[in-house]
């Protein structure tokens, strides 16, 4: 076996030894999916704990300290450190909250992340669940996120987690209209709902070296970029963590909550940006492609984790050189500039795609989507943005 099938070597060795003891085909199949769901699980599990541990350390590094250091070589046993911890912290539960919704809702912030990370293509060979609308599927169990926060919200039983939560699902809302439109466009072009066929059809190379990745179209550029900025809206990421503005609503959502159910409210928010930025890189990365020719030797999933680390490392960068906006500048960002953007990548990714994808459609989807980008960033800078504020101290 080739490194190529190593991922799904558990699921084969699985269905191998049942078929061999002469299992029923129904029990070889279930067996083998739960195989491959598991094998996705672990690997995000441990993509989870590291990925704490590495951007403590980058943020560390990007404010001239030195991070976790204590546990285990360089802090290699943070993350096991930081798992006992929220294991054996007394588990608060108010008295005024909905203990059953109390105990669903992180929980079901999981669950949508691990069902989305199902679907998406990690390589030619590694393709846990390949439904044909897989795109769709994983839009429909992301919006289960809004209700968990909602849960999370109204089951603590007090004000400042309900409105933590109020806040939480407007910003989500807000960006994820212009995400599902940006993910439309690329619909459009490859005429399919299916996350595999999305990365077949951007196989190939121009010009014997410039990947055939929708990144590199004029309305893949521009769609590509918004729904990176809304992946991070999304993902509750800096600069858009709103949710989690410690410094204005106590904790958001997660307020009244301790111990591991508050350990799963993070696993869910980092699974999620894993699945997000799986999706991005999916739809406007090539997925597994290659970048350059002469390469197919490398086996796809590895370049699937390249890209993955590459988009996840630039979350990090972010939160290290960006401050925290404010939630009137959030939601007018979406309203005025994200959408209104998104919204013409859908006529300018139908011109290039009935326009012959040539030299005619470059000239054309260009000052389509260059000359409004630039009259709503003036508009929005100049007019509709927030003036200064003058503070006045007391004498």
């Amino acid at each position: 076996m080739s490194l190529e099938h190593l991922p799904r070597l558990p699921q084969r060795l699985v269905e191998m030894l049942l078929q061999n003891f002469g299992a029923p085909e129904w029990l070889v199949l279930i067996a083998g999916f739960l195989v491959a769901a598991s094998t996705v699980v672990g690997v995000f599990a441990g993509g989870f704990a590291l990925l704490s541990l590495v951007e403590r350390k980058t943020l560390a590094r990007a404010q001239n300290r030195i991070g976790p250091n204590r546990a285990g070589w360089f802090g290699i046993l943070q993350p096991v450190a930081d798992g006992i911890k929220m294991l054996t912290k007394e588990d608060i539960v108010p008295a005024k909250a909905e203990k059953i919704l109390h105990l669903l809702a992180p929980i079901m912030i999981v669950v949508p992340a691990i069902l989305a990370l199902g679907v998406i293509p990690y390589g030619r060979e590694w393709i846990p669940v390949p439904l044909e609308l897989g795109l769709l599927f994983f839009f429909a169990v992301g919006a289960m996120t809004e209700v968990s926060i909602f849960m999370a919200g109204w089951a603590s039983g007090s004000k400042f987690p309900m409105l933590g939560a109020m806040r939480a699902i407007s910003q989500m809302v807000s960006y994820e209209l212009p995400l599902m439109i940006c993910a439309l466009g690329v619909v459009m072009v490859s005429g399919t709902l299916s996350l595999p066929d999305i990365v077949d059809r951007q196989g190939g190379f121009h010009l014997g070296f410039i990947p055939a990745w929708n990144l590199f179209t004029p309305w893949g550029l521009v769609a590509g970029l918004l729904f990176y900025v809304c992946s991070i809206a999304e993902a509750n990421r800096c600069p858009f963590d709103l949710p989690e503005g410690e410094s204005e609503i106590v904790a958001g959502h997660m307020t009244e909550y301790s111990g591991f159910k508050y350990a799963l409210f993070f696993m869910g928010e980092y699974l999620g940006l894993f699945a997000i930025s799986g999706l991005g890189i999916t739809l406007f990365l090539g997925g597994w492609q290659a970048p350059l020719p002469g390469l197919d030797f490398v086996p796809t999933w590895i370049w699937f984790f390249a890209k993955l680390c590459t988009v996840i490392f630039s979350f990090l960068w972010i939160r290290a050189t960006f401050p925290r906006v404010r939630i009137d500048q959030l939601m007018r960002f979406a309203w005025l500039c994200m959408i209104p953007m998104a919204l013409l990548t859908l006529p300018a990714a139908a011109i290039w795609h009935f326009a012959g994808r040539g030299l005619l459609s470059w000239v054309v989807t260009v000052p389509l989507l260059l000359i409004p980008w630039v009259i709503i960033t003036v508009i929005y800078n100049k007019r509709l943005a927030p003036t200064l504020r003058t503070y006045r101290f007391a004498e």
